[in-house]
């Protein structure tokens, strides 16, 4: 889930890409809908019904329902800071990943299995 508080020249400019989105190409429409995820933390999956379009008309609506607040920049500002801290708290704190071991070979790992079951047979048997 993305943000559901902007400033006002964030809306803005949403609002206008949201516009190129409707007129553009299905590509150029892939790469707006990206430019909203990354640089607006903007899903539109938050706040449209599923298989319908989300266009300029649907942002106004759902910041009259309340599910988009506008908030003042210094606001925004503060709450982007904010997040960026976490994120590198975050990052600081999770354990450093363990490289995943390349798949073994399943004929060598037979061939060790049976070595091994072979050299407990030979240590088992009576003297």
């Amino acid at each position: 889930m993305g943000r559901t508080k902007f400033s006002q020249r964030e809306i803005d400019a949403i609002a206008g890409l949201l516009r190129r989105k409707q007129a553009g190409n299905r590509y150029q429409q892939k790469l707006i809908r990206h430019t909203l995820r990354v640089d607006f933390e903007f899903n539109i999956s938050d706040f449209n019904t599923p298989g319908e379009a989300f266009g300029e008309d649907e942002l106004q609506a759902a910041i009259r329902r309340g599910a988009i607040q506008i908030l003042d920049e210094a606001t925004i500002a503060a709450m982007k800071e904010k997040r960026q801290r976490d994120k590198e708290r975050d990052a600081a704190t999770a354990p450093a990943e363990t490289p995943i071991a390349p798949e073994a070979d399943w004929q060598q790992a037979m061939k060790e299995w049976e070595a091994w079951e072979q050299h407990e047979k030979g240590e088992n048997q009576p003297s």
